[in-house]
């Protein structure tokens, strides 16, 4: 398995998320967890969600090692919209609303043909995927526009641009993303508030193993015989998206590792990477 650096060194500066406040759901593991690194290291204050509240604890401890900036961290799933509601709700009482959201909570589970299916999984990939993301964007989105300010990075994934094998639901769940990101973005028009998706292809995560319940060998074989994404190669792209300008609005940003062109061409080498 590729082991990628924990957190990014250092980049330069970046003006326009210095002292920015930023949430992230699903920090504890994966992308989540390397968007904490890498808006820390630009100077950004976080807001960290997740379920395993003992990750986040860690993660906090380590960022504070690193960066002087402000990290609240809530044991909180995305599915349960009176926790995220009232969670928000503190927030706002706290005057620590964020500037940015990025919804990155989500999960896949199985790769059964449609007849197939466990409606337990597709319930829980549509409750996590789909709800979970609009329960959080509903909740902090009205604070942005009365504000006038603000930013939402939905991240999505090649699965949302095109359907393979198997994919039915978790397909339904990302193609659900797309739209609410682009229907978001048209409701906003004439506010400063921008709205943006980031899209990767295959990234080494905990993400096969959720699918596959635990099975660690079906899991490596996703990954085996090219280089992945890793996380930090996605947070640094949606930080990047988050950073630019306020007139510039990255809308939608595709990212593919080089061994990957589409969800049915992918090079596989005859040994295993060693990205």
């Amino acid at each position: 398995m590729t082991t990628a650096p924990s957190h990014p060194p250092t980049p330069a500066a970046h003006p326009h998320l210095e002292g920015a406040r930023v949430l992230v759901t699903g920090a504890s593991a994966g992308i989540g967890r390397s968007c904490a690194g890498a808006f820390a290291a630009r100077g950004a204050h976080l807001i960290l969600l997740a379920r395993r509240l003992d990750r986040l604890q860690t993660l906090r401890d380590e960022l504070h090692q690193l960066h002087d900036v402000d990290i609240r961290v809530f044991d909180l799933d995305v599915r349960d919209r009176t926790g995220v509601e009232g969670m928000v709700g503190r927030l706002a009482s706290e005057g620590v609303l964020p500037d940015v959201l990025v919804n990155n909570a989500g999960l896949s589970r199985g790769l059964d043909p449609l007849h197939e299916g466990s409606i337990q999984d597709w319930e829980e990939m549509l409750d996590t995927n789909v709800k979970g993301l609009l329960y959080m964007t509903r909740a902090i989105l009205p604070h942005m526009v009365e504000r006038d300010s603000g930013h939402v990075i939905n991240v999505g994934s090649i699965a949302g641009h095109i359907v393979y094998p198997r994919g039915n639901v978790y397909n339904a769940s990302k193609f659900a993303v797309r739209a609410l990101t682009e229907g978001m973005n048209l409701d906003l028009a004439g506010t400063r508030i921008r709205v943006s998706t980031v899209d990767p292809g295959l990234v080494e995560t905990e993400f096969s193993r959720v699918r596959f319940r635990g099975d660690e060998e079906r899991a490596e074989d996703v990954y085996r015989g090219y280089t992945p994404l890793s996380p930090d190669d996605v947070a640094d792209i949606i930080a990047y998206v988050a950073g630019a300008p306020p007139h510039v609005n990255i809308f939608q940003t595709v990212v593919y590792p080089t061994d990957q062109r589409s969800p049915y061409v992918l090079h596989r080498s005859h040994t295993e990477s060693e990205g």
